[in-house]
């Protein structure tokens, strides 16, 4: 951290080694001016938000599922976390071939007459984004599942009995009983998946390269883009240090305003 700090603060790139030197607040005053800079932002925010949400959603969906007792519980635990334990760069190459245009599945779709055979989510603007979701979800959602339904376990079954005796419906006993329960569990893994979203680097970067026309570069594509590519580690230190405020005061924020382990 204490280095990258340092090199925000220099011109240093490898490629014009004679522009090296000391730079001050130069990198963060030409990052003020970078539209890609604010568009990769911008995209940074969009994904997260829709991320951790629709996985948030379906994983407790999950969660409350497999937390039943029926024939078959083991296997369907096994299958709804399975996902997780799938690489990010083996998830892509997934879904890399689902949205194949001539081995996908959209390639079938078209013999049965849904769609036509040149359907590319990944090369079309309009689609792009919602592919990239649906191939991140498929990844993020079992980590809800799993977190929560460890949550569930604990959760004393005398209540449920208690409240249905009182004539509770089961929406108002999960909205009284589990969704209390499950708070400190949903804003911590809602915080750590958030972080984690906005480092995504792995599926993005395999699975659209950021584009097209960086249509889907996060800021921590942007640094890499910057920094490796071109070489400019200096830019790219003062992007990496923006991005670390930003999450640091993000996280800070969100566990104080959703009053993180008060109970009430």
């Amino acid at each position: 951290m204490a280095s990258v700090l340092y090199y925000s603060l220099q011109h240093y790139n490898v490629s014009k080694p004679w522009e090296d030197g000391f730079a001050g607040l130069a990198n963060f005053q030409a990052l003020l001016d970078d539209p890609l800079f604010w568009q990769s932002l911008g995209f940074s925010a969009k994904w997260v938000l829709v991320e951790v949400t629709l996985q948030l959603l379906f994983g407790l969906a999950l969660a409350l599922i497999v937390n039943e007792t029926f024939v078959g519980r083991g296997l369907s635990r096994a299958l709804v976390f399975s996902p997780w334990a799938v690489s990010g760069v083996l998830t892509t190459g997934i879904w890399i071939l689902l949205y194949n245009p001539t081995t996908g599945v959209f390639r079938y779709l078209a013999d049965l007459g849904i769609g036509s055979y040149d359907t590319a989510p990944l090369a079309d603007p309009n689609t792009v984004f919602t592919a990239a979701v649906v191939a991140e979800l498929w990844r993020g959602v079992p980590f809800f599942a799993i977190l929560l339904l460890a949550d569930l376990q604990t959760i004393n079954n005398d209540l449920y009995e208690a409240a249905a005796v009182d004539g509770a419906s089961r929406i108002r006993r999960f909205v009284h009983i589990t969704l209390p329960h499950l708070k400190d569990a949903i804003i911590l893994s809602t915080l750590l998946r958030a972080v984690w979203e906005f480092n995504n680097v792995d599926l993005l970067y395999t699975l659209t390269g950021g584009g097209p026309a960086h249509q889907t570069t996060t800021l921590p594509l942007y640094v890499a883009a910057k920094a490796v590519q071109s070489h400019d580690f200096g830019y790219g230190s003062a992007l990496t240090t923006v991005a670390f405020l930003i999450l640091t005061f993000f996280s800070i924020a969100y566990l104080r305003l959703s009053k993180f382990g008060a109970r009430t």
